[in-house]
């Protein structure tokens, strides 16, 4: 991976894993070891499908530029309805809390997405090839 693509990753999974952090630790104040857990499990879910999926897209960005733009868009709509198979799932769930994690999972998704948005417009990245320069054959 291109160290821009690990710059980006990083730019968004640290603000996710810290807001991930403070979620947990108002679940354990609000609902106990089960809020903590929820929390927990709600922000790794979060990292673990935004990550994968930045790295799928930026794959595909390197291998079909022209796929850019509609690979990100059907990324973040798989995405959107994979999390919310995740609660439809976990609905029912006595292993956690339910409410902490579904708070947690809709905190942490709005954070990455902010975050990666904000480490694309920060980013120097060439959308031009410069000519190179030197003698002609």
């Amino acid at each position: 991976m291109p160290s821009n693509d690990v710059r980006t990753l990083l730019h968004a999974a640290i603000p996710t894993a810290a807001v991930g952090v403070i979620a947990t630790v108002i679940s354990g104040v609000i609902a106990g070891g089960k809020g903590a857990l929820g929390a927990v499990a709600g922000t790794l879910v979060v990292i673990l499908f935004m990550g994968i999926g930045l790295v799928v897209l930026q794959r595909t960005a390197k291998k079909f530029p022209q796929l850019f733009q509609a690979m990100g868009l059907l990324l973040y709509t798989t995405q959107l309805l994979v999390l919310f198979v995740f609660l439809t799932l976990l609905k029912n769930t006595s292993v956690f809390d339910f409410k902490a994690f579904a708070f947690t999972l809709l905190a942490t998704t709005v954070v990455w997405v902010a975050a990666q948005a904000r480490a694309y417009m920060k980013a120097k990245i060439m959308y031009v090839d410069p000519e190179k320069t030197g003698p002609k054959s």
